[in-house]
């Protein structure tokens, strides 16, 4: 058996290889590239890309790749070998300081959203020498960034690593202030991926799942997730098999993956890993799904990343598990033995709250996507209107900052098993709300609402750069002040903030009626779909944002609302051309065979002189529901090549009036779905996937 310990991060160009491959001065200064943040030296790019070269080749690595994260929301790459020719029958593996730097990737067929046009084909990857280059079969992988000609981002990458220099700048300006000796803020992120385990066989025998990453039809399976009982349950040998694997192609890559288990749907699944930086953690993500998709080819099965790829059972999600360090590892969002008398804790949380509520919108736009929509508000997932949960301890607290009150410690922090021979254990001081968006759960916040697919990258972005500009405002604050004043001050800003801001604040049922209306009167937002959210996030106050900390500039904010807004309506119209392709391919030609079946049976009974009663009532509840089908099919066909005049009126028109239609659709389908035999029925049915894919 093979020991984690041993082979643990042996892909990845790490502090291990650095210091075996490179001289030692270089060694020193490419850890304080990464640890410090200081500016690569460009004099040492030989040395590095040299020593770079070396160790991928060691590993049988014959070409490198800038590895890059555009707009697509997922990763792109080009392969280029090591070899340079020195004769006309000779090369040399060579690999130099401008090819590890910088990269020169067609950019014209990538998503710009207006930033260049078509013809202006030429974009830049820049090394990012903050990430740690890995080798992946045979190939040297270069975390890079992606940028135009002018130097716009057209990645996602580029704009988190903006983000958290904000975030950097602001919380040590801040803390500074009031007087403690903070060099640097590192923020980490622990991102929880689920997914869905299927049969390849089965797969490939639904068109929809191939093209659109979800099911399109399907009748409700015999048993769902009504006993709950798949959630932590016993997990088979194949897809056991499958984790094992996946742990170990993780662990050779550097990703801290720790936990793995069934969840709550048949089939669904979880992996998490041990948290990191959010720049590490964010290219580890991307791995993992990577990861996940190729590992399950292997065991004759295909994972699911789309949020909603069933109905009728839980989609999948990303909880995005957040925070923030001092340069000596100390957490600010732990609150301490006595968070009321943790000021720099106090301060963080108002900041983070009032954050939440001011940028609602960005929030939510954060995790928007056609797939996610599916999912958010469903029992599985939070509510599209953005909250958070603070738990009783720290709810009670803030109440007693905002009235002038003594906090009282109420809280019972020992559980009582009630079993004599087990002690009495600690517990935390919040529970779990499984409703909430943004849930503080002990010394991080949980942000639920990400969907599976997501590229976490723009989730942080946003969460790093408002948070960002809260501290930034109460820096202000305090500098404008006497330093004697100084203590009153914060907690001036604190009661304030508390007393502003504390709409945002909610313990409850998320899903629940009563929340959507008392969300309301408390003026919160409810942006149920992608394109409602979308349309704010260049409103003026979001400029303003984003241009004040240099996360965007205008024109990439501009870019990537029309992108986003762009790919939803392109989603909704693959989903609706999938669908009718399906219909008219598949399943009318099949359904007129049983039909056909069916009549001849009646008519042989007629003709004997027996009546059929069973037989037409079935015939009626199929061809009743068929005939609308037949109707809702024509109409959507003509809504496909309808012209728009805008990204804007494409998507909600995809919104508001194609996807009601193809749910519709879906409905009457499905009823007919439960009339037919399945002999006769022309792909898997949810019995079929759910119940006979990996047990």
């Amino acid at each position: 058996m093979k020991i984690v310990d041993e082979y643990f991060g042996c892909d990845v160009f790490g502090p291990a290889a650095m210091q075996k491959y490179l001289p030692h001065a270089v060694y020193r200064q490419m850890i304080d590239v990464m640890e410090n943040g200081k500016e690569l030296p460009r004099e040492i790019a030989d040395t590095v890309a040299n020593a770079m070269k070396d160790w991928a080749m060691d590993k049988g690595a014959t070409h490198y790749t800038h590895w890059f994260q555009p707009m697509t929301g997922i990763t792109a790459e080009k392969h280029d070998a090591f070899i340079n020719p020195t004769g006309p029958n000779s090369v040399i593996s060579d690999f130099r300081g401008k090819e590890l730097i910088k990269g020169e990737p067609d950019a014209s067929s990538f998503p710009s959203g207006g930033l260049r046009a078509t013809f202006e084909a030429r974009g830049y990857t820049a090394w990012d020498p903050t990430s740690f280059a890995f080798v992946k079969e045979n190939t040297l992988y270069v975390p890079t960034l992606f940028c135009s000609y002018d130097g716009s981002a057209l990645d996602k990458k580029t704009p988190l690593l903006r983000s958290l220099d904000a975030l950097n700048k602001q919380a040590v300006r801040l803390y500074r202030l009031m007087g403690y000796n903070i060099s640097k803020i590192h923020t980490t992120v622990g991102p929880e991926q689920e997914y869905f385990l299927i049969d390849e066989k089965l797969y490939k025998q639904r068109f929809d799942l191939m093209v659109t990453g979800r099911t399109l039809f399907g009748a409700s399976p015999v048993k769902g997730q009504e006993l709950d009982d798949h959630y932590f349950g016993n997990i088979s040998q194949r897809v056991k098999a499958f984790m094992e694997e996946v742990d170990e192609e993780l662990w050779k890559l550097g990703v801290f993956a720790k936990t793995e288990h069934k969840e709550v749907a048949p089939c669904q699944f979880e992996l998490a890993p041990v948290y990191s930086s959010t720049n590490s953690a964010n290219d580890q993500n991307q791995i993992t799904m990577e990861v996940l998709q190729k590992v399950a080819k292997h065991h004759g099965l295909v994972c699911l990343l789309h949020e909603k790829p069933f109905e009728g059972v839980n989609g999948s999600g990303k909880h995005n598990n957040w925070s923030f360090s001092t340069n000596d590892g100390e957490n600010v969002l732990e609150p301490g033995k006595n968070p009321k008398d943790n000021v720099r804790f106090l301060i963080t949380l108002a900041a983070i709250i009032k954050a939440v509520d001011e940028y609602q919108d960005l929030l939510r736009i954060s995790v928007a996507s056609a797939g996610n929509d599916h999912r958010l508000g469903a029992n599985e997932a939070p509510p599209a209107i953005i909250s958070i949960y603070l738990g009783d301890e720290l709810t009670a607290i803030l109440d007693s900052i905002e009235n002038h009150e003594e906090y009282t410690d109420n809280i019972d922090r020992e559980l009582i098993l009630g079993v004599d021979a087990l002690p009495p254990i600690a517990k935390d001081t919040t529970d779990r709300n499984r409703t909430s968006p943004f849930a503080f759960t002990g010394n991080k916040f949980e942000f639920r609402m990400l969907g599976s697919s997501l590229n976490i990258s723009c989730p942080n972005t946003i969460l790093n750069t408002i948070v960002a500009e809260e501290l930034s405002q109460f820096a202000d604050e305090i500098e404008a002040k006497n330093p004697k004043d100084m203590n009153a001050c914060i907690m001036h800003i604190i009661r304030r903030t508390i007393h502003n801001h504390k709409r945002i604040i909610f313990s409850g049922n998320g899903y629940s009626q009563g929340w959507k209306e008392e969300a309301k009167r408390r003026g919160l937002l409810e942006l149920k779909t992608t394109p409602d959210a979308l349309i704010h996030y260049t409103d003026p106050k979001n400029i303003a944002l984003f241009e004040k900390h240099k996360v965007y500039n205008t024109s990439e904010l501009h870019a990537r609302e029309n992108i986003l807004l762009t790919n939803y309506y392109q989603v909704i119209q693959i989903e609706a051309k999938t669908m009718i392709y399906m219909l008219r391919k598949q399943i009318l030609p099949s359904v007129f065979n049983y039909e056909a079946k069916l009549a001849t049976i009646i008519q042989t009974k007629k003709n004997s002189g027996i009546s059929s009663p069973m037989e037409e009532k079935m015939l009626k509840n199929i061809d009743k529901p068929l005939e609308l089908v037949s109707n809702h099919v024509d109409k959507l066909e003509t809504m496909i090549d309808k012209g728009f005049g805008n990204e804007k009126e494409a998507a909600f028109f995809a919104a508001n009036e194609m996807l009601p239609l193809m749910d519709a659709i879906r409905k009457l389908t499905d009823s007919i779905e439960k009339n037919v035999s399945k002999d006769d029925w022309p792909i898997p049915d949810y019995n079929e996937i759910l119940f006979k894919s990996v047990e």
